[in-house]
């Protein structure tokens, strides 16, 4: 028999729900139809008024024992008789109330604790009388967090029903047709730093509001999790970086998941924790060699009194590269300089930078000259144009000239690579920032663009993230032949996704970010978090694994995907913190996030597919890829670098990096026409929203063998 303690007060706590992992699971919706029972007609018509819960291994109702409506009253399970004791309705506040509105389910005392009595009450608004309805079946208590129970998960009349930490028991799995809360708070206000010094930040804000009530604050840098903060506190003192500056946010999160958007972005750079004039010592032991077109250079570390952070390369006597570390990661000591001029020599120094900029003297130079031809895996990088903001989706049209998108600016720009010529094709309508990395996002042409002259585009609104076809005709967007194709795609501040491809079965396929929501990539309701796939007119197709648009979930911030000979997709995603990975993408796969990043958490669950790469995400925060001639390149932005990587069965094998700091943060890589490589650059303005205050390179990449 389920016991419960006396009345007593209790602190409050408001846990996370747990995950919904299946659809079998999203029972909460399920529509019951009313069954013919006993009972006086004025109950009967009070019942008619509202909605069963009912527990799901039983069929049989909850119930107000003994159909009295007397305060403290327990809860029981009963055969559902269309009584108003077990009549329920879902107040805006979350409340659940009975007897025609007269008591809300209540925890008795406000007991936090596990277990605890679940009763009726005459309703006062407290938090122990609102309840979460989760996507996966489960009650929740907004105040405690515990599980509506049926004591034992027996399943006999009269069995009483209490409230149980959740533990994903059948005896915890209810189906009704009240509405779950979907609701998010409202955005945080008046972010703010109070007390800064070179490794704390105090970061506060006020009051965010919700229909049922927020349970915790996500503070965030530049779209990292940093800490959660149980409300109703509303200030936390963060673990920062001296010398280094971090945008700091805040996002709002209801019991039921539902997440706000971001608050304004707070800017700091913390004092360095120490005054440092002192140099790192220079690099020894330079040394380079030549294959073909291609100097590999290796030196030994130098040394600094706090820590060297980078190294330079120079190339007789101009800048060339960056070899880059963290404060806690010590930087590389090779670097691979690409597509130099045949039979010519070159010299090469390094200085060691610490963290307070301080520079090292030049190492004792080298000399190396470059062998007769290029038979390496690049042989000549091009500058075709510039842009004063960020290029972010493009696409190669039939005549081999190029279209892409200005993130910021909101305009797509016709490029002939051969004269450098531009053309502003038109502006697209209704895109909004997100002061993040929203905007005008992905470009993909139709299969039969020749004909029907469809570009297909993803983008934030003001409302959400969406993908429309605008028909590009004589050089012009004809805005009225926009058709918005799917619209509902969640928006925040970070983790938009947003990338766009048409795969060899002629379907659209499109990443979506998590919303900065974690809860949303394993919820297959949701359209965020995932790998989403189309028909070119914007349908469903049949044999999509759930019957909706998602192809497969998991997934935190994807961005980049590609399509390999054998007509694989691969997608590369960001991590939060530790990795970031590139992912052999399968019908139906769930690659785990939030529960797992790349290869760490809990990735060892049974039905998470592992990655093929991981990165650090000081290596990595890689956007853009692409493969050619069964070769996946990776574009990095934190990294810095394009990786090579031979596709090999179903790995991933001789990776290597190039164009390490050569070019700064590269977002996106797409094929050209003559078998290389179009790549660009997102260097400034990267997460301001601001328009123009970029100044990017467009690259062609020649490849070799």
């Amino acid at each position: 028999m389920f016991t419960f303690p006396g009345k007593r007060q209790g602190r409050t706590r408001r846990p996370r729900p747990a995950l919904a992992l299946a659809l079998a699971a999203l029972v909460i919706a399920v529509t019951l139809a009313p069954a013919v029972g006993q009972g006086h007609p004025e109950s009967a018509a009070a019942a008619a008024a509202g909605a069963r819960i009912v527990s799901v291994p039983s069929g049989r109702c909850l119930d107000v024992t003994g159909n009295t409506a007397t305060p403290g009253t327990v809860m029981n399970i009963y055969d559902c008789n269309n009584q108003a004791n077990q009549s329920f309705t879902r107040s805006t506040a979350g409340e659940l109330k009975t007897f025609a509105d007269t008591r809300c389910l209540d925890v008795s005392g406000q007991v936090t604790t596990s277990p605890a009595r679940a009763q009726i009450w005459t309703c006062n608004g407290g938090s122990n009388q609102k309840w979460t309805l989760n996507a996966n079946g489960t009650i929740t208590g907004v105040q405690s967090g515990l599980c509506l129970d049926v004591t034992g998960g027996k399943t006999a009349n009269s069995t009483l029903v209490g409230m149980l930490t959740c533990n994903g028991s059948a005896g915890q799995k209810w189906s009704t047709t009240l509405a779950p809360d979907t609701t998010p708070p409202s955005v945080p206000q008046d972010p703010h730093i109070g007390v800064l010094t070179c490794d704390t930040a105090t970061f506060g804000w006020t009051v965010s509001t919700d229909n049922v009530g927020v349970t915790f604050y996500d503070v965030y840098h530049d779209g990292q999790l940093m800490t959660s903060v149980a409300a109703p506190e509303r200030r936390t003192t963060l673990t920062v970086v001296g010398g280094v500056t971090w945008g700091l946010y805040v996002n709002a999160r209801d019991a039921a998941g539902n997440v706000s958007q971001a608050s304004a972005t707070v800017r700091i750079t913390p004092p360095n924790c120490q005054a440092d004039t002192q140099p790192p010592t220079a690099p020894t032991g330079l040394t380079g060699s030549a294959s073909g077109t291609t100097v590999t250079l290796k030196w030994t570390a130098a040394i600094d009194n706090i820590g060297v952070r980078a190294y330079d390369l120079y190339r007789n006597g101009a800048k060339v590269g960056s070899v880059t570390g963290t404060a806690s990661v010590a930087p590389g000591t090779t670097f691979v300089d690409s597509a130099l001029a045949p039979n010519t020599k070159y010299t090469y120094s390094v200085v060691a930078r610490d963290g307070q900029a301080n520079v090292s003297p030049n190492s004792t130079a080298v000399a190396v000259t470059t062998g007769t031809g290029c038979a390496q895996a690049v042989c000549a990088v091009t500058q075709i144009a510039t842009d004063t903001d960020i290029p972010w989706g493009l696409v190669t049209l039939a005549d081999e000239t190029i279209l892409y998108g200005r993130r910021d600016a909101h305009d797509i720009v016709h490029l002939d690579p051969a004269t450098g010529a531009k053309t502003t094709v038109g502006t697209v309508p209704n895109v909004e920032n997100t002061d993040g990395e929203g905007g005008l996002l992905g470009l993909a042409i139709a299969p039969d663009f020749a004909t029907t002259h469809w570009l297909y585009i993803m983008h934030t609104s003001p409302t959400d993230n969406r993908i429309v076809r605008i028909r590009v005709e004589s050089d012009k967007l004809v805005l009225s032949s926009e058709q918005v194709l799917l619209s509902g795609i969640l928006r925040n501040k970070f983790h938009d996704g947003g990338r766009l491809r048409f795969g060899p079965d002629g379907m659209l396929y499109a990443s979506t970010g998590d919303a900065q929501n974690g809860d949303n990539a394993q919820n297959l309701a949701s359209l965020n978090g995932k790998v989403l796939r189309m028909n070119a007119d914007g349908s469903v197709p049949a044999d999509n694994p759930f019957g909706t648009y998602v192809w497969s979930y998991g997934h935190r911030n994807p961005q980049g995907l590609a399509f390999d000979s054998q007509g694989r997709l691969w997608e590369q995603e960001f991590g939060n913190s530790v990795m970031d990975e590139t992912n052999l993408i399968v019908k139906g796969g769930n690659y785990g996030w939030p529960a797992c990043e790349g290869t760490t958490g809990t990735c060892g669950t049974a039905g998470f597919i592992a990655p093929k790469q991981t990165y650090p995400t000081s290596e990595g925060s890689c956007s853009g890829i692409t493969v050619v001639r069964n070769i996946l390149y990776v574009a990095c932005e934190r990294g810095t670098r394009l990786y090579r990587e031979v596709i090999s069965g179903s790995s991933l094998t001789n990776v290597t990096v190039l164009f390490n700091g050569t070019y700064g943060r590269l977002r996106t890589v797409e094929p050209s026409p003559d078998g290389g490589l179009w790549l660009t650059t997102s260097n400034l303005g990267n997460k301001d929203s601001v328009p123009n205050n970029s100044d990017e390179k467009l690259l062609r990449v020649t490849l070799g063998g």
